[in-house]
């Protein structure tokens, strides 16, 4: 067995491993990040695809112990990456993916053409992806995604660059696995504590994969409903499952929103920044989360509008509500669950917004959101849609 010591998704991580262990399982079964995903074993399906100091690999015919000192990124490591992302959100728009089991490897080489083509030739794209083999979609709609990625980019004047961000090529002959056994190794890196990294630094913008709009009415003027949109405080208690963290500022909410969904719960705790615009009595809020035991990641915008209605007594609050989300979550957030799921929950929070508004408190909040009364209203509520279109008559 051999101590490897590299650093993985910008970590540094140490573990034990034989001599023959694979990159590929050694990021599997040492360190949980199965987005990376085995197919033929042999270096040609390209499902295992990462990257090696910046270049794309193969990770199932790389030897762990010959990355030693090296930076391997995989999947998990690009949830957000703003290439990625935007990739990500093509890939929807264009059904660029079915199965899904080529996606990680194939968005990682990908990601590597957007940043080095001059322009979105279909041809060199073919060419650039031929070690990525998909047995679904018959390429189509993964060549159109990378190109719209390319064209949007380039249009929005990001030149390409030379050698795709590479630094090196290869593990072998990184630089970096310059210690011999005798030399010691040098100390392991401390990771990031919880808070910074649940918390980042930056809140990128970002692409929505999913958009979902939803309104509801308040009977209070728009300048009132404006004011509580810009307490910070009250408007998080107002919403089931969020805890602050931090005391707010508009530049940045530090908090956590707890979910239950069955046996399936999560914690996401991150960031978010407000931007609101009086003139116009709307705003728009942005944020980061991951939930680490399931190793997903989401990206969510809210943008709101307040529209003076019944003489300027009432408001309608019309929202667009825009999300990402990656990881293993990302199995059960079907965008016609998710609808229903948002359409309760802000109706929820509507109603404690008109509540806190109106003087009251606003039910008291749960400890984490829990989805098992909302899905079962929304079974009932389709079996009863369906049983009423059986009984109209033929």
């Amino acid at each position: 067995m051999n101590t490897i010591a590299l650093n993985v998704n910008r970590r540094a991580v140490e573990a034990r491993a034989e001599p023959r262990t694979s990159l590929a399982d050694f990021v599997r079964d040492k360190l949980d990040l199965t987005g990376t995903h085995l197919g033929c074993e042999h270096g040609v399906c390209g499902a295992c695809t990462v990257l090696l100091d910046g270049m794309p690999a193969r990770s199932c015919i790389t030897y762990a112990v010959a990355c030693e000192g090296a930076d391997v990124t995989t999947i998990e490591g690009l949830d957000e990456d703003e290439v990625t992302v935007q990739l990500r959100a093509a890939f929807t728009r264009e059904h660029a993916l079915q199965c899904g089991y080529c996606t990680p490897g194939m968005l990682v080489s990908a990601r590597d053409l957007v940043l080095r083509l001059p322009d979105a030739d279909e041809r060199r794209i073919r060419v650039g992806l031929s070690g990525n083999l998909c047995r679904c979609t018959g390429y189509v709609g993964i060549v159109r995604a990378v190109q719209s990625v390319i064209e949007a980019r380039r249009a929005r004047n990001i030149a390409p660059q030379a050698g795709g961000g590479r630094t090196s090529l290869g593990p072998a002959g990184s630089g970096r696995a310059t210690s011999s056994p005798s030399e010691p190794r040098p100390a392991r890196q401390a990771s990031a504590p919880p808070s910074e990294s649940a918390a980042p630094g930056r809140i990128p913008d970002f692409t929505p994969a999913t958009v979902l709009d939803q309104h509801f009415v308040l009977p209070h003027a728009p300048a009132k409903v404006f004011a509580m949109f810009d307490d910070i405080a009250a408007i998080a208690a107002c919403l089931p499952g969020v805890a602050l963290t931090a005391p707010p500022r508009p530049e940045r909410v530090e908090g956590s929103i707890r979910v239950r969904l069955g046996p399936i719960a999560a914690a996401f705790e991150g960031a978010a920044r407000v931007e609101p615009d009086p003139a116009t009595l709307s705003g728009r809020i942005v944020g980061v989360g991951a939930d680490r035991r399931s190793h997903s990641a989401t990206q969510g915008e809210i943008r709101y509008r307040l529209v003076p209605i019944e003489d300027g007594t009432a408001t309608a609050v019309e929202l667009s509500i825009g999300y990402t989300l990656t990881g293993m979550l990302a199995q059960i957030g079907r965008p016609g669950l998710v609808r229903d799921l948002a359409r309760r929950l802000v109706a929820e929070f509507a109603g404690n917004l008109d509540r806190h508004m109106s003087g009251g408190t606003p039910r008291e909040a749960a400890p984490e959101l829990s989805g098992w009364s909302i899905v079962s209203d929304i079974l009932r509520a389709r079996i009863a849609r369906f049983l009423g279109r059986r009984g109209e008559p033929g």
